[in-house]
Parts: C-alpha cells; structure tokens; sequence
C-alpha cells in the first residue's frame, strides 16, 4: 500500500490559479509521453508517486496522450486504483482534454458539443473515475461555432463531471472570444495552457497580458521544447531520445545546429546560476508571477527529481535576464 510522505505539501510552493480559489503547485506532471501502453506501467507508477511525494498535486492528461490513443488515461486510472483510493483522490487535481483526433468518423475530433461531452464520458471511463478537476477545450476549432464549444464546456460543469473549464492552444483573439462567451453563460474559464518556451513565445503576443487581466490561471506546456533545452542533443540525437523515437513529435529536423548554438550559450549562463539547462528553461518561465505552473514531463524518477530542482533558484537579475534576451534574440 502506498503511503505518501508526510511531509509532502513543504516540499513545494504553490500559486493560486487566476482569481479562482484553486492552487496548483508550481510544477505539475503532465502524461503526454512515456505513460502510454507502448511504455512500462511500473515506471511512470514510480513518477507519479514520487511527484505527490513532493507536492505535486496536478497531473495533466488528454484523451489522445499515449500512444496508442487513451491508453496514458487508461494507465493513470490503474494507477489511481492502485495508490491513490479513498481521500488521496480529494488532495489530486486532474486534468484532461478533447479536440485533437481520437477516434474515425466525423465526430471523433475537433470542438462539436458531440464530440467534447463523448470524449469527456470516456475519458472517465478509462480512468474509473466520476469527474475530472478540469476539462479542457484542446484546440480551437475552425468550423464549429465557438458558441457550441463552449456550451459544451459549460455542459460539463452543470453535470457534474467537470470542476472547471480550461483552454488550450487558442491564441489571444481566439481567447478573448471564448471568454467573452463564458462569461455570457455565467462560467469562468479557470486556466490557459499553451506552448510556451524560450524557443517558442508566441503567448507574449497578447495571451498573457491577457489572461492577467481577465483572471485567468496559465500552466505553459513544452517548456523545455520538447527536451531541446537540455543538454540531450548538445554532441547529436542519442538512440534513445524522443527524436529518434518513430511515434515523438520532436523530429530530427528540429534539433538544428541554430538551436544548439543557442542551447549552448544559454548553457554558460546556467552554469554561472548553478542550475542545468532544463532548470534554467523552467525558471525562466515561472520568473512570471501570472504564471500559475509549469507543465513538465518526465521520462524517470531521476530526471523528475532534477527538474523539481528548479525551485531551489527562480529569480533572475536584470542582467541575467538581459544575457538570455540576447542569445534567444
């Protein structure tokens, strides 16, 4: 049986979620890779596990997360049959998403009120349980009135089988819509996740402005570009990495000599910090205090604990901040 450490929650810090009464600790675990059915369940058990063992209380799934396609839901339900019963449930927040492709047919993808509250039954299903902390809106869709998308968010509230709603991957005008229209159904959209790193910052474009103002939580995800801001790929691809891998979304392509050049740089200020590379990436991200968390993954125990070693060191000086502006300019 497991028993997690007493002494769990001083491990960590956490920031409230927007202007909700929600906190999320300021590392979550997300199971986009290497908690599928083609990955060994006993390892991503002992992440799992050793993350709530330090405070980490948020875990962040989709129903496409695999692969295949729902098996990283289905192995987290094991999972939270096995270790996480009872009133551990109560202390977890867990979170999933519909709008990518999930199954064929047309309502097997994208923002229709048939697909989102479908998924949403499954995706409970596959992890046995009767609702989920946060349900999101995965990609906006292009044809389907943004009207219906979120209605269908609010749907999953009034039921019961959603605590809040979420958005991801919907640019600043995108966002402003939807919440404009949340706000006209008498909902608050509780949290924002979209990709952001030191190579891709695109939210800078309006999204986090806004988001502050509105009062709205952001948990950036791909924080260290896939694994590119690390030292991984700093003497080429190892046969293991996710770019070799044939199912990875980080193709070889992406690990360019540009990149590294810039990696390397930015690893002589890491040094000077006393921090790695992927350390420095994930600080550099939470310097923002409208930031609510940071979406990490983790292929080990060992890796997760270095990365939750970030915390010990999250401020910046201007200096520093101005070198890093320089190398990523």
């Amino acid at each position: 049986m497991f028993q997690p450490d007493k002494s769990r929650y001083q491990k960590m810090a956490y920031r409230r979620c927007g202007n909700s009464g929600l906190l999320l600790p300021e590392i979550s675990l997300g199971l986009w890779h290497n908690f599928g059915g083609v990955d060994v369940f006993e390892n991503g058990r002992a992440m799992v596990r050793h993350a709530f063992d330090n405070g980490i209380t948020h875990f962040d799934l989709a129903n496409n997360y695999g692969p295949p396609p729902g098996s990283a839901e289905e192995n987290f339900g094991r999972i939270l049959k096995k270790d996480f019963g009872g009133y551990l449930r109560d202390e977890l927040v867990i979170s999933t998403k519909a709008g990518y492709h999930m199954w064929n047919g047309p309502y097997g993808e994208w923002g229709s009120r048939k697909y989102l509250l479908s998924s949403l039954d499954q995706s409970l299903k596959r992890m046995k349980l009767d609702y989920v902390d946060i349900f999101y809106s995965h990609r906006p869709d292009p044809d389907t009135p943004m009207e219906e998308t979120m209605g269908a968010l609010a749907s999953a509230l009034s039921s019961g089988k959603a605590l809040y709603v979420g958005l991801s991957n919907y640019d600043a005008t995108q966002t402003l819509k939807a919440l404009d229209i949340l706000d006209q159904l008498g909902i608050k959209c509780l949290i924002h996740q979209p990709k952001y790193s030191m190579f891709v910052r695109d939210a800078e474009n309006g999204l986090l402005d806004l988001l502050k103002e509105r009062g709205v939580g952001c948990i950036p995800y791909s924080p260290l570009a896939q694994g590119l801001l690390t030292d991984r790929y700093l003497s080429g691809i190892p046969d293991n990495s996710r770019a070799a891998k044939s199912h990875g979304f980080l193709q070889k392509e992406d690990v360019s000599d540009d990149k590294i050049s810039r990696v390397i740089q930015l690893k002589t200020i890491a040094d000077q910090r006393g921090q790695s590379i992927s350390q420095l990436a994930l600080a550099w991200i939470l310097r923002h205090q409208n930031i609510t968390t940071v979406l990490i993954g983790a292929s080990s125990v060992e890796q997760l604990n270095h990365n939750l070693q970030t915390l010990q060191n999250t401020q910046f000086d201007a200096a520093a901040l101005s070198a890093i502006e320089n190398i990523l300019a």
